[in-house]
């Protein structure tokens, strides 16, 4: 059974978010999400959008969404499960910041082990797709009315940039001296506070780290497993890098409990990876 038609599904529904950011109200809704977070109309409206997409693949048994309380049932004979955020970093949009929907996509069950793909799009002053399928990460833009591929990417042993997540007050001391000490080193500050523009810029620059670590305020982290984290950790370790916890365990080993949970987490290039193992002992 070929993913294709699930790519397609996230290639229209990029379309159709890239038109509600240009065009659409920037406002909150009445509303907050499964975690207390308040929602812009953007947000509902692009989880609706994509649901309305992947509602049309009878393969899809399943979805679940940060915009959603529970994992919603599309056709029950279906095979695959996908967890998506449809729009990460949509409180930067209002300053014109790129932004990003991020795809997990899952055989049968919301598990890191049970995962085929992942994908995310990048809404910035170009339309963006990375997908991570089938042992490598191919990078495409929108060019001239289509998606063309452009060079395979991949991860470097040792990267420049560093993004260090979270609230700097709230940070354990060991963490804060690891991300001094790779400043020290001559790492460049790319922080923007959308997780997409992030990961992806360290990705196609050859490496680097982003960290979001558990706080005194989240002790348990602030990104989600299932929409973020495993989609990424997929992406960076297809890339050649690697992702891991606090505790120095591989992301895609973490089970999963609640479509909701969280997770402190590291990605980047496998230097990086080892100087926060050994900052936090692991």
């Amino acid at each position: 059974m070929t993913l294709k038609p699930i790519f397609d599904a996230i290639e229209i529904s990029a379309h159709r978010i890239r038109d509600a950011i240009a065009n659409e109200d920037l406002c909150y809704s009445e509303q907050c999400n499964a975690t207390g977070d308040m929602q812009l109309k953007l947000d509902i409206q692009s989880d609706l959008i994509i649901a309305e997409e992947f509602s049309k693949i009878a393969a899809v048994k399943a979805i679940a969404s940060e915009e959603k309380e529970e994992a919603e049932t599309l056709h029950e004979a279906g095979r695959y499960m996908i967890a998506y955020d449809p729009l990460d970093g949509s409180s930067l949009i209002d300053v014109d910041l790129s932004v990003g929907s991020i795809f997990g996509i899952y055989d049968g069950e919301f598990q890191a082990e049970k995962m085929l793909a992942a994908v995310y799009i990048v809404y910035g002053p170009r339309l963006e797709m990375v997908t991570a399928y089938k042992g490598g990460v191919r990078h495409f833009i929108f060019r001239h009315g289509k998606f063309m591929e452009q060079k395979t990417v991949s991860l470097g042993e040792k990267g420049k940039l560093n993004a260090p997540g979270g609230t700097q007050q709230h940070w354990p001391p060991h963490h804060k001296a690891m991300v001094d000490a790779l400043f020290a080193e001559g790492y460049r500050l790319r922080y923007s506070g959308g997780m997409v523009p992030d990961l992806h810029q360290i990705l196609l620059k050859g490496g680097g780290l982003f960290s979001y670590p558990g706080t005194t305020d989240k002790p348990e982290g602030k990104l989600r497993k299932l929409f973020e984290v495993f989609p990424f950790a997929f992406v960076y370790e297809t890339a050649g890098g690697a992702a891991i916890d606090d505790k120095g365990r591989r992301l895609l080993e973490l089970s999963c409990d609640d479509p909701h949970e969280t997770t402190p987490c590291f990605f980047g290039s496998r230097y990086e990876i080892a100087k926060v193992k050994e900052a936090y002992g692991v």
